[in-house]
């Protein structure tokens, strides 16, 4: 790679493209799990029970007023002082988790601490994005909902839900560009996502324009790439066809 300067050699811009791949299955890994958080809650704040909706606004509070890099030190190094010693022990040990044919390895501590806590941080702004566009569904859609025999639940789930994600579509795709920016705090943690790779690489070579420029333009490609997809579906004809019959 001689664009940006003195060619680098190819080992290198391996390590780069291996970062970059822990970069892209953990943002993914992390949008899901978020998103399913952020429905879960987003009920809950809804919910008739003042337990349920204290909980789901103490959690919405707690995230989105904490740096993300806090809650990253939180959960590595907070929750394995709080593990037992044996458990501990058992997820820094390499394990192979065997599923037919397919042999997968266990994530390591710093990739489950950096998990948790994206996902947790994530979840809880869908949550807000999501109550956002429940405010914008019309009373009637419930109403009629629940007239018809439908349990608050599955109003929720079948007629409320799916009006709001519309609604609150692109904010919530806005989530998932941030959680690929975000991952990159995870090198903090030890995590040898992209960032971690692009320091390693310029420790060991001193290029830094060039391993950090290649870096940025991966992060560009892939935010680009979300960005594109999410405005796709936008315009996809069953996406528009849904919200014309709403």
């Amino acid at each position: 790679m001689a664009i940006f300067g003195e060619p680098m050699a190819p080992r290198y811009l391996i390590w780069l493209l291996q970062g970059f791949g822990v970069t892209v299955a953990l943002s993914i890994a992390v949008c899901i799990a978020a998103t399913a958080l952020g429905i879960a809650v987003c009920g809950l704040q809804l919910a008739q029970n003042r337990l349920a909706r204290g909980i789901a606004a103490i959690y919405v509070s707690i995230i989105r007023n904490t740096p993300l890099l806090v809650q990253l030190f939180f959960w590595y190094f907070g929750a394995s002082a709080l593990m037992p010693g044996g458990l501990m022990s058992w997820l820094n040990t390499p394990h192979v988790v065997e599923i037919g044919m397919l042999s997968l390895g266990w994530p390591a501590f710093e990739t489950l601490a950096g998990f948790f806590a994206l996902t947790l941080y994530a979840g809880a702004y869908i949550a807000e994005e999501l109550r956002a566009g429940i405010n914008g569904v019309a009373p009637a859609q419930r109403e009629t909902a629940l007239a018809l025999g439908l349990s608050p639940a599955l109003t929720f789930l079948l007629v409320v839900l799916p009006q709001a994600v519309r609604i609150a579509w692109l904010p919530i795709v806005g989530q998932y560009l941030n959680t690929i920016k975000n991952s990159s705090l995870t090198m903090a943690i030890g995590l040898a996502e992209l960032s971690y790779a692009a320091r390693q690489v310029e420790t060991e070579t001193f290029l830094t324009f060039q391993a950090f420029g290649i870096a940025t333009l991966l992060y560009v490609g892939a935010v680009a790439l979300t960005e594109a997809a999410g405005h796709a579906v936008t315009r996809s004809r069953r996406f528009r066809g849904a919200d014309e019959r709403v």
